[in-house]
C-alpha cells in the first residue's frame, strides 16, 4: 500500500504532483513484485475514491496487489457493453469536467 504522509481524504483533495508521486511509487512496487520471488503473474493497482467506490479509510491510498491465475481477489461490477450514444454522451460530460479544471479550455486545446 502506498499512502502519502500529507492527509487527503479524496483523490480530488490530493495535490496533483503528490498524486503523480503515489503512482510513481506504485509503478516501482509493481516492478519489484515481479522480481522479488513472490508468486506474481500480474499486478493490480487499486485506489478507491469515495464511499461509493468502497473507500473504507478516509485517506487516499493506493493498493498494489500481486496477482496470479486462480487467486481469490475479485472486483464485482457490471461490465455490460454500453450503447455508443451513451458512451459518447458520458465522454462529453467528462470533457466538460476537464474543461472546468482547465479554466474553460478543452484538454489538448493548449497542447501543440
Amino acid at each position: 500500500m502506498v499512502a502519502p504522509r500529507e492527509h487527503a481524504a479524496l483523490l480530488e483533495d490530493l495535490d496533483e504532483d503528490l498524486g503523480v508521486a503515489v503512482y510513481r511509487i506504485g509503478h516501482r512496487l509493481s516492478r519489484a513484485l515481479r522480481r522479488c520471488g513472490l508468486r506474481c503473474e500480474g499486478v493490480n493497482l487499486f485506489l478507491a475514491d469515495g464511499e461509493a467506490a468502497s473507500q473504507e479509510i478516509p485517506h487516499v491510498h493506493l493498493h498494489v496487489f500481486p496477482r496470479y491465475a486462480g487467486d481469490s481477489f475479485r472486483i464485482d461490477a457490471d461490465w455490460r457493453i454500453r450503447e455508443r450514444a451513451e458512451l459518447d454522451a458520458a465522454a462529453e460530460q467528462v470533457r466538460n469536467g476537464l474543461a472546468d479544471l482547465q479554466g474553460g479550455h478543452r484538454l489538448g486545446d493548449r497542447c501543440p
